[in-house]
């Protein structure tokens, strides 16, 4: 994923809950069913160890050719470093072992009016940004218009139903909504983290900045070498650190992030100690590229963590801004050139498992026929969409039976059905004369071996395809203006889709540049079943509704889909303690500790 966006998704990531039933009163927290699992009283989470020792560092890398320049997230310029979330508390913050809870941090309370119609949020006195000013009702308001008003464009689309906002206390801030109906806007309003007015009142809000940000956070910006290095401290009085929802957490002193151009490189510097740990992503480096004497030994560990969150999509996404992929038919046929069993066998090991969803490996992912619950509500929208949609389970191309020439040869078959033809070894459309030529977009060189055969295959149909891979930074611009034909994307999902949902696939949200409807993808019957899932009344609704989404997206043809992994592939040296269970919706890296005496055997090897 761009890493432009990292802070932003992980600031308002997939966490999007429905509170429904009768009046709030002041909460700790608000769960999607029933109560939250930890009550008033608690003292920690079930996952963390208490008494976990602090100190020592934490060394990781950003990898995949990845580079930034800027300290500031927030805004749609610059490339924001590698773990500036670290620096920046939230009104609510999520638990990891509840499909979706969120907990009080810089609010102590959370009050739902009876209608759904507003939120007051209510903070902490002890609540302190990192110069010691307390954070104020004041500063929540400046925050949430700055974003919304200036900040990067999804927050617009993210808060669209808010009516306004207002002070009603020191410490107590209300936020009115345009709808009942957004029963989670609660809960997405509790993700918002909050800056310092004071600290912005000289500052240019709509610039790039490599100066040290103020937060309320536990770590701060410690050393910067733009483009190379960035160093977080933890805050040894960060006010928060005795809060239950805290204790536990946050354990390690410094970490550190390392930019490498090159992946097999940064590979090797792991492996020669240069930093401990990294998430690998390369099936190929999992199943080969750890082969030594320090894995033998125990010191270098390799560890498939299991967890339950949703893959979402990750495929080839068109750009359907193009005439050339306008036609859904086009898109259909050109899915058959990409063979991923082949793929999976012979680059990735058979290590994965092919995506057919945009919310794949949940519960809200459309498998079979339509339920009739589905039915009734695609039913207004027969005549607008294809009858597959209400009579076939959408599958992606498969050469599961070896005949890899009979899936080209259906692409031959959906695109002359489409008016293009071969002349001269060329696809060309017969009305418009234009030649079948478009380019695939990526930013990462190890992408390259997995979209070339699927070139070999798209130039067997006739299309003349080229790749390019650019630097970090002109991939993200031109992704942000939609300049691209072709692009590997992933659409992350949650448990609980609901107002991003219009950031990915709304009309709005197609001619916004930054947003994330990276496909284009405009359709009023996509735009009414995206308000139909915010609005759903409860889980049993968001389901259905979820899943005819789902559905309509399927049969859109808007991207052609890859691969997922069920588990979190860690690689570390061993110089870390950690609790006995990770939990399932998350990699709760936060909870691990230095442990002094498997840093200094690690050390000392």
């Amino acid at each position: 994923m761009p890493r432009s966006r990292v802070l932003a998704l992980t600031l308002m990531p997939f966490l999007a809950l429905a509170v429904s039933g009768p009046s709030l009163a002041a909460e700790h927290a608000l769960a999607l069913h029933g109560e939250p699992k930890y009550g008033p009283g608690f003292e920690h989470l079930d996952y963390v160890n208490p008494e976990a020792p602090k100190g020592g560092t934490l060394k990781r890398a950003n990898v995949a050719a990845s580079t930034f320049d800027s300290l500031h997230p927030f805004i749609l310029r610059g490339t924001a470093a590698e773990g500036i979330g670290l620096v920046y508390d939230t009104l609510t913050e999520r638990s990891l072992d509840e499909p979706f809870t969120e907990y009080g941090l810089l609010a102590k309370q959370i009050e739902v009016a009876d209608d759904h119609g507003s939120v007051r949020f209510t903070l902490r006195e002890a609540a302190r940004f990192h110069d010691g000013e307390p954070v104020t009702a004041n500063d929540v308001v400046w925050t949430f218009r700055r974003l919304r008003e200036d900040g990067h464009p999804q927050y617009r689309a993210y808060y669209r139903d808010v009516d306004r906002v207002e002070v009603t206390g020191e410490r107590e801030v209300v936020f009115h909504f345009a709808t009942t109906e957004n029963a989670e806007l609660p809960l997405i309003l509790g993700q918002l983290p909050v800056l310092p007015e004071h600290h912005w009142r000289d500052r240019d809000f709509n610039r790039t900045t490599l100066e040290p940000p103020l937060g309320s956070g536990p770590y701060q910006v410690e050393e910067v070498d733009q483009g190379r290095r960035v160093v977080y401290r933890r805050v040894e009085d960060y006010w928060a650190a005795d809060l239950p929802l805290k204790r536990g957490r946050h354990n390690i002193d410094e970490i550190s992030y390392d930019y490498y151009r090159d992946g097999t490189v940064a590979v090797q510097a792991l492996k020669a100690g240069e930093y401990h740990l990294r998430q690998e992503n390369v099936a190929r480096n999992w199943a080969t590229a750890y082969d030594t004497p320090a894995v033998s030994e125990g010191l270098l560990k390799l560890e498939a963590i299991p967890h339950n969150r949703p893959a979402g999509m990750q495929g080839f996404f068109y750009n359907t801004r193009r005439a050339i992929f306008s036609d859904p038919k086009v898109r259909e046929a050109l899915a058959y050139a990409f063979d991923f069993e082949w793929t999976n066998e012979n680059l990735f090991y058979g290590a994965y498992t092919r995506t057919r969803s945009y919310f794949e490996n949940s519960e809200l992912a459309a498998t079979g026929t339509p339920s009739d619950d589905e039915l009734a509500l695609l039913a207004p929208y027969r005549d607008q969409l294809p009858e597959r949609v209400f009579t076939e389970a959408y599958e992606p191309p498969s050469t599961k039976n070896g005949d890899r020439r009979g899936n080209l040869r259906q692409a031959l078959k959906l695109l002359r059905e489409a008016g293009w033809a071969v002349q001269d070894d060329v696809l060309t459309h017969a009305e418009s004369g234009r030649e079948m030529d478009f380019e695939i977009l990526l930013v990462s060189p190890s992408f390259e071996r997995v979209v070339l055969p699927f070139r070999r295959n798209l130039e067997r149909l006739g299309a003349e395809v080229s790749v390019r891979t650019v630097d970090p930074t002109q991939y993200q611009n031109r992704l942000n203006e939609f300049d691209f034909d072709m692009t590997v994307n992933v659409a992350g999902q949650s448990l609980s889709p609901g107002n991003e949902q219009r950031d990915f696939w709304s009309c709005e949200a197609a001619a916004v540049s930054g947003s994330r409807n990276v496909a284009g993808v405009c359709d009023p019957v996509i735009d009414e079943l995206v308000e139909a899932v915010i609005d759903a009344p409860d889980r049993e609704a968001l389901v259905t509704r979820t899943r005819a989404l789902d559905r309509v997206l399927q049969w859109g043809f808007y991207a052609i889909p890859n691969w997922y992994i069920d588990r979190f592939r860690v690689v570390h040296w061993d110089r870390f303690g950690r609790p006995p269970d990770n939990p399932p919706y998350g990699l709760a890296l936060d909870t691990w500790w230095v442990d002094p005496d498997r840093a200094e055997r690690v050390d000392n090897r």
